[in-house]
């Protein structure tokens, strides 16, 4: 590979890191509404939210009864 292509393929992962660590889970995501509301990690109460908003954010994102998924063209 020339040096040209090497930069456009190293900027292009680079970019591409950065996204996908801005990305997150849903485990992180509701561990952050959890703990954004008052829970204090380790509750009783935190566990009981913990495990609604999973629930919660799985079913988001989650496809709908019959949906098949398509390839995207990305």
């Amino acid at each position: 590979m020339n040096s040209t292509k090497m930069r456009i393929f190293s900027i292009l992962t680079l970019i591409a890191s950065f996204g996908l660590t801005a990305c997150g889970s849903i485990e992180s995501a509701a561990q952050d509404d959890c703990t954004s509301i008052g829970w204090q990690i380790g509750s009783k109460g935190y566990q009981d939210c913990y495990k609604a908003r999973v629930y919660e954010r799985k079913l988001d994102y989650s496809l709908p009864p019959g949906d098949k998924p398509s390839i995207s063209p990305i």
